[in-house]
C-alpha cells in the first residue's frame, strides 16, 4: 500500500486571490483565516512501503543545521527557524538600507503503531529533507483453536 499526501495546488497565489475576492464577502468575520498558513508551511509527501515510511519535506534555501527533528510520545516533529539580516550603506552617508527576514515552520506527524522509533534516519539533499522510519515486525496473530466442552 502506498500513501501520498500533497498539500498545495499548482497556483497557490491564485487560491489566495480567489479566497480574497470570493470568500471575504461570503464568510462571517469570525470564521475567516486572517493569516494564510499555506504560504509558510513546507509541502510534505508521505509514502508507505513494505519496509518503512518515507517522508519528504520541501525545505529549499535551508541548511541541514537549520532543521530540527524531534521524537516525543510517538510524535515526530520537524521544525526550523532561520533569521537573516542584510545591510547596505553608501560611503557618502546619503543611502542606508537594512532588511531582515525571519522564517520558521513546524510540522508534526503521529507515527503509526508499527513504526520502529529506534530506526529513524534523515538526510537533506537539494532542498528536500528525507526522513525514513522503519517498520517493526509485528507478529501475526496465532491461529484460532476450538476447545470442546466436556
Amino acid at each position: 500500500m502506498s500513501l501520498l499526501l500533497k498539500r498545495n495546488g499548482f497556483f497557490p497565489a491564485t487560491n489566495l486571490l480567489v479566497d480574497d475576492l470570493l470568500m471575504n464577502d461570503l464568510l462571517p468575520f469570525e470564521s475567516r483565516n486572517l493569516v494564510p498558513t499555506s504560504t509558510s508551511l513546507p509541502s510534505v509527501n508521505i509514502e508507505e512501503t513494505e519496509k518503512d515510511f518515507k517522508i519528504q519535506l520541501a525545505a529549499p534555501g535551508l541548511k541541514k543545521e537549520d532543521i530540527n527533528i524531534e521524537l516525543a510520545n510517538n510524535v515526530l516533529t520537524i521544525s526550523s527557524e532561520k533569521q537573516e539580516e542584510k545591510e547596505e550603506k553608501e560611503e557618502s552617508g546619503n543611502y542606508y538600507r537594512k532588511e531582515f527576514n525571519y522564517q520558521s515552520f513546524s510540522r508534526s506527524f503521529t507515527l503509526p503503531e508499527n513504526a520502529n522509533e529506534s530506526k529513524i534516519e534523515a538526510s537533506y539533499k537539494d532542498g528536500i529533507l528525507h526522513v525514513d522510519v522503519a517498520k517493526k515486525q509485528i507478529s501475526s496473530p496465532k491461529s484460532v483453536k476450538n476447545i470442546s466442552i466436556k
